[in-house]
């Protein structure tokens, strides 16, 4: 006979045991395992696996979860969502090939060029989130968070962090890139990123601008063209089109349809 005093004690050490292991689903569910496993009459070896079993998928969806976190999506990133209607250059056979991720693999590079609204943003996001959920490192910056992060790293231990992140990264959006000009000790910076994760990390580069105007925002010819070269050697360059997006279906304030144009 067991009492139950000791059945309790024992359930403690077992909560106690997992704590110490990092067993979260019999930290928390252990009573669940045993009451299931007096009802069921599993095996020894069914019993545990499921237990184990349970650890590793919640292991695996906190691992994707902080993943996506870290990734620091905009807000409309989902690809499950894609809106084929407003066709920009990208067909359904397209996205499911870019969505697989296989390009990765092999450290291939996309350069999504296009003017404002035809879904340069929308893609590169929602292929970090993809690779978020396939237990990549993946991030989504804009090049103005770049240039803070390579600015602020020598004299901010966060910025310094931020950076060592990116250089661990499977895979980095930068989001309107050469939208602005760029000082010269930036575009030095920004080029030994580049650099540094050549062959080590994909890129997602958007862009409004051609590489032909890159040398003129750079004002300097050379980085120009080392840049390029790391970034055009393994990759793809996809021309978006078409009308914008945002403009064709903006919001109101008001209960009534928006037109395209002012009367």
């Amino acid at each position: 006979f067991i009492s139950k005093s000791n059945v309790i004690i024992a359930m403690e050490r077992v909560k106690q045991s997992a704590s110490a292991l990092k067993i979260r689903v019999l930290q928390t569910d252990a009573e669940k395992y045993i009451h299931t496993a007096q009802i069921d009459k599993p095996s020894y070896t069914e019993f545990l696996d499921s237990i184990l079993k349970d650890e590793i998928e919640l292991r695996q969806n906190r691992k994707m979860a902080s993943l996506i976190k870290r990734a620091t999506l905009p807000l409309e990133h989902d690809l499950d969502k894609y809106d084929f209607t407003h066709y920009n250059g990208v067909n359904k056979s397209e996205l499911k090939q870019l969505r697989e991720l296989v390009w990765m693999e092999n450290y291939y590079n996309l350069v999504l060029m296009g003017p404002p609204g035809v879904g340069k943003t929308y893609l590169a996001a929602g292929l970090v989130h993809d690779a978020a959920k396939m237990g990549y490192k993946s991030y989504f910056k804009t090049m103005e968070e770049i240039i803070e992060v390579l600015k602020l790293k020598e004299i901010s231990g966060r910025a310094l962090n931020a950076y060592k992140r990116l250089l661990k990264a499977d895979l980095i959006a930068i989001d309107d890139i050469m939208l602005f000009p760029m000082k010269k000790s930036d575009a030095v910076s920004f080029f030994n990123m580049v650099n540094a994760l050549h062959g080590m990390c994909s890129l997602i580069i958007t862009t409004n601008k051609s590489p032909k105007e890159w040398a003129e925002i750079l004002d300097d010819e050379v980085i120009a063209t080392a840049l390029l070269d790391r970034l055009l050697f393994k990759c793809e360059v996809i021309k978006l089109e078409g009308t914008s997006y945002r403009m064709e279906n903006r919001k109101t304030i008001f209960n009534k349809p928006v037109k395209s144009e002012e009367s």
